[in-house]
């Protein structure tokens, strides 16, 4: 469903503007260099979670580490709260960066609001790894979780993830539905919700070029070398596991979609829709005029602050 045509919020326009500048994000120069600078950067990261932008993180969550899947997955309950679900989030970063503070700002205000326990994989990244060293993997953990709601008798698991952690859940729910389909058995999701997902990694929807034009954040050149990079083949590229947009959607469970207009990934966002509705997919996309990527991420802004209710109202 389309929000009415309204402009952004003073807040918006200052993030559109702030925020490219101190993530520092520019157009390729070089894709060995660019691969050189991701590699050395990623030598920096020290792990464990970025809780700084959570004041009093420690009080109020419990947190375990989960290596069950081969690398840590974060698991995040709320203190004193009846948890009543979880919530597996994918987290983005263009498959190249790993979980940070606003990830965790971001489900932390969700786990306190659903009553929700957050599960937080921290996957391998790119470049040094493709989606072949995780998905199977992230699949049995989102079963796992599924099971367990269905034990427990809590809600069904949602699945929710923003830019390339919106693609990976989407292709986690194909996988599995394909193995129920496959076995006649298994867990599956009960709802999915994608925040301004990165589930085209071919980057051919219609629009692409003419959107990536408006976009300050995300650089198409960029966005198609970490594809070849998340994808390890060009063969692979059209994947489900990497590209769920372009794989059956049929049989998926109900899905909440937020984008802006002011995004490069917009175009496949729109075509996803459509396909959607050829496959009978109960989709629901919110889609804001001239609003940035991930811009439902930021509760501080109003825009944000909507797109919140807008999620709580989806999964009541």
């Amino acid at each position: 469903m389309d929000s009415p045509v309204v402009s952004p919020s003073l807040l918006h326009q200052v993030v559109a503007t702030v925020l490219p500048r101190v993530r520092r994000a520019r157009d390729l120069d070089d894709a060995d260099l660019e691969r050189g600078r991701i590699l050395a950067w990623q030598q920096t990261l020290v792990g464990g979670l970025p809780t700084r932008l959570v004041p009093g993180f420690s009080r109020r969550f419990d947190v375990e580490v989960d290596h069950s899947a081969g690398f840590p997955t974060y698991v995040l309950t709320p203190r004193g709260a009846d948890v009543t679900r979880t919530v597996l989030y994918g987290h983005g970063g263009g498959y190249v960066k790993p979980i940070d503070a606003f990830h965790v700002r971001y489900v932390s205000i969700l786990a306190r609001r659903l009553g929700a326990r957050i599960v937080l994989p921290d996957y391998p990244l790119a470049p040094t790894h493709t989606w072949r060293d995780s998905h199977e993997d992230l699949v049995d953990l989102a079963v796992a979780w599924a099971e367990h709601a269905d034990c427990a008798g809590e809600r069904p698991l949602t699945l929710m993830g923003d830019s390339a952690g919106g693609g990976l859940v989407l292709a986690l729910a194909q996988t599995m539905r394909d193995r129920l389909r496959r076995h006649g058995s298994g867990a599956v999701a009960g709802s999915l919700v994608l925040h301004a997902p990165w589930a085209d990694l071919t980057s051919t929807a219609p629009g692409t070029e003419e959107f990536s034009a408006r976009d300050p954040w995300l650089f198409l050149s960029k966005i198609r070398l970490y594809a070849e990079w998340w994808a390890g083949s060009p063969d692979d590229l059209d994947r489900p596991e990497v590209s769920p947009a372009l794989g059956d959607l049929s049989d998926l469970p109900p899905a909440l979609m937020l984008h802006g207009t002011r995004d490069t990934l917009a175009a496949a966002c729109r075509m996803l829709v459509r396909r959607a509705e050829e496959a009978g997919w109960e989709l629901t996309s919110v889609e804001e005029h001239d609003l940035l990527h991930v811009y439902s991420l930021f509760p501080l802004i109003p825009e944000g602050r909507r797109a919140m209710r807008q999620v709580l109202d989806f999964l009541a």
